[in-house]
């Protein structure tokens, strides 16, 4: 395996990292668990870009978890840039949680 997809899959694993110690307000679980990020892109410039839904389109948050996302990601060393996509297709839905998340909601 080459050092750059080395370097890429490390920085996809603190992204990970970073994404899980965001929290959606109303729900008491990470976005990541929650299944709210959908795809995470790293090129080899170190530009990041983070495809994710919210848990409704009017969700209080809308404006701020966005970027609260990149802020985050942008506070991690190797990362360049980082740009967060909203979408909402497909919509979120509860089958898009994790177990874990779940299970700590009482839902399994």
């Amino acid at each position: 395996m080459s050092q750059e997809i080395t370097e890429t899959a490390e920085l996809g694993d603190k992204i990970v990292k970073v994404l899980k110690t965001i929290f959606d307000p109303e729900i008491p679980v990470d976005i990541y668990e929650l299944g709210l990020i959908y795809d995470v892109f790293v090129n080899e410039d170190a530009d990041v870009k983070i495809l994710m839904t919210l848990t409704t389109p009017n969700c209080p948050v809308a404006e701020t978890l966005p970027r609260e996302v990149e802020e985050k990601v942008k506070s991690l060393d190797q990362v360049k840039d980082a740009e967060v996509e909203i979408t909402f297709d497909p919509p979120w839905s509860q089958d898009l949680m994790s177990e874990e998340a779940k299970l700590e909601l009482g839902m399994l």
